[in-house]
């Protein structure tokens, strides 16, 4: 093999490797790049979820704290008729029992 030939297999070998080192650096960033940006996008994820979450909880408390004014609004009023009806009775009550003592 003449000394030329020689010279070029060496620089092709040594081209070979180079090409292979850029190549393993260049799959090892991709990766890296790959893993930054799926941690990103499940933090991201997590916390709209997170958002969302809070949203759904503040809706639902509010759904909750009407439901429970309007059930308190509608607990004194059949309490306020009660109320009334019961005064109705007391009077017929109290009526019944003075003609009972009166006619006795």
């Amino acid at each position: 093999m003449s000394l030329d030939a020689i010279k070029k297999v060496t620089e092709t070998e040594q081209l070979s490797l180079q090409r292979r080192i850029e190549a393993t650096a260049a799959a090892k960033k991709l990766v890296a790049d790959a893993e930054r940006d799926g941690v990103k996008l499940v933090e991201d994820a997590q916390s709209r979820a997170a958002g969302e979450a809070r949203a759904m909880m503040a809706e639902a408390e509010k759904k909750a704290a009407e439901y429970a004014a309007k059930a308190k609004a509608d607990t004194e009023r059949d309490c306020a008729e009660l109320r009334r009806a019961a005064e109705r009775r007391l009077d017929d009550a109290a009526t019944l029992i003075m003609e009972r003592i009166v006619s006795g």
